[in-house]
C-alpha cells in the first residue's frame, strides 16, 4: 500500500542531499552569493513540500473529519489549522 507521503518524502531526501551540498560548499570556502543562493533553493523546496502535505492533510485529516459528522473532530482540525497559519505567520 502507498503512504500518502511518499512523494514528499522523497522530496525531503533530496532536500537532505541539498543540505548536505550546502555544508560542503562551505567546507570548501566556495563563494558565499553561490551558497546563499543555495540556502534559497533549499528554502523554496521546504516551502513547496511544507505545502504539499498542507494540501494531503486538508485532503485526508480535515476531509474524514467533516464526512464523520463529529463536532469535536471537526473543531480539533480547524484549531490545528489555525494555530499551524498562526505560527507561520511570525
Amino acid at each position: 500500500m502507498q503512504n500518502k507521503f511518499d512523494k514528499q518524502i522523497a522530496r525531503m531526501r533530496r532536500i537532505e542531499g541539498q543540505a548536505r551540498g550546502i555544508a560542503k560548499m562551505m567546507e570548501e570556502d566556495r563563494y558565499c552569493i553561490d551558497i546563499l543562493q543555495q540556502f534559497s533553493a533549499v528554502e523554496a523546496a521546504l516551502r513547496s513540500a511544507r505545502a504539499e502535505v498542507l494540501k494531503i492533510h486538508a485532503a485526508h485529516c480535515v476531509e474524514d473529519a467533516i464526512a464523520s459528522g463529529d463536532k469535536a473532530e471537526q473543531k480539533q482540525k480547524f484549531d490545528e489549522l489555525v494555530s499551524l497559519f498562526e505560527k507561520q505567520g511570525r
